[in-house]
């Protein structure tokens, strides 16, 4: 009995000690920064809270607007052509988190969304509508900002339901609910969500896996959110597919 006692408590302190690392760990598991992208667009500097971030523009002075969010560790800036070809009647706002690309700055949920929401405040006297589009970690953005600001169209790519659903299947024996500090909680954001919404979910998804993400569909009025499961390709290469693009350009030429 002795010896299990020493077994049952040397498991308790590895526990423990696990459980401290993850907890201490947690946004370096969540957030991975990009370097800056040299580039010739505009860029515009967000002051907030003390910190500059930055936002590369495509096609700036249309009636529209369209704010992008990217993924955990996507150099916004990079996919700047795109937006300019594919969708020249709008300007479009590439957002680097705080500590991404030439933003100063540590990301954390609460300074990012706050960043957003300054970002949509800033520039609406400039546009007729605004439209917001998030992938992967940026679609917990977009729907925050959806749920609290009046927005054209929303567009979800790879999304999920709550940061803290997707780590409690990575990490299912801790106390998660009391550990996790950003939890970008989109099930919370939908009541509030008036914009008409696409969500485009990769069939092979192993990063955010599509259970997350039909979850949050399903929280959406059926009448309000279209869902497009894109066959064939996974978290990373979604937008290289040939539906991805003209799916897109669907939703933002309709009327």
């Amino acid at each position: 009995m002795k010896w299990l006692g020493l077994i049952l408590l040397a498991l308790l302190i590895v526990y423990l000690f696990a459980a401290l690392l993850l907890y201490i760990k947690q946004r370096d598991l969540l957030y991975f920064p990009s370097v800056p992208v040299v580039h010739s667009y505009k860029t515009m500097i967000l002051t907030n809270q003390g910190e500059q971030i930055s936002i590369t523009i495509t096609n700036p002075g249309r009636d529209k607007a369209l704010i992008y969010w990217g993924g955990n560790g996507e150099a916004v800036a990079a996919g700047a052509a795109i937006f300019e070809k594919e969708l020249p009647d709008y300007s479009t706002y590439l957002v680097d988190y705080r500590g991404y690309g030439r933003s100063t700055g540590t990301p954390t949920e609460a300074g990012i969304l706050s960043d957003a929401l300054v970002l949509y405040d800033r520039i609406k006297g400039q546009h007729h509508s605004i439209s917001l589009f998030g992938r992967s970690l940026g679609s917990g953005v977009a729907c925050f900002v959806a749920a609290e600001r009046e927005v054209d169209r929303l567009v979800l790519i790879t999304p999920y339901d709550s940061v803290e659903s997707i780590a409690r299947d990575r990490y299912p024996f801790f106390p998660l609910s009391l550990m996790i500090k950003d939890k970008y909680d989109s099930l919370r954001s939908v009541p509030h969500i008036k914009a008409k919404t696409i969500m485009l979910i990769a069939e092979n998804d192993t990063m955010i896996p599509k259970r997350h993400a039909y979850h949050l569909a399903a929280q959406f009025p059926k009448d309000q959110i279209i869902v497009h499961e894109i066959h064939g390709c996974h978290h990373n290469n979604i937008a290289e597919t040939e539906a991805y693009h003209s799916i897109l350009k669907e939703f933002f030429n309709e009327r």
